[in-house]
């Protein structure tokens, strides 16, 4: 098995290593009640979905 010729730097491998970083995943606010979101899903806070009710929510009173 061949074996690399010289060691690879700390620069040359955080050089090539750049690209693989996480991102943040998209968010948006509910129409109703304003709470933050992940975009084609159902509110957990009002239940709301494309401005109808798709799920019940209890309330903590």
């Amino acid at each position: 098995m061949a074996v690399p010729f010289r060691r690879t730097s700390k620069t040359k491998k955080r050089m090539r290593r750049t690209h693989l970083k996480k991102e943040v995943g998209a968010l948006t606010k509910c129409t109703k009640c304003g709470a933050t979101i992940r975009p084609h899903r159902a509110c957990t806070k009002c239940g709301n979905y494309k401005n109808s009710e798709v799920i019940k929510v209890k309330e903590n009173n």
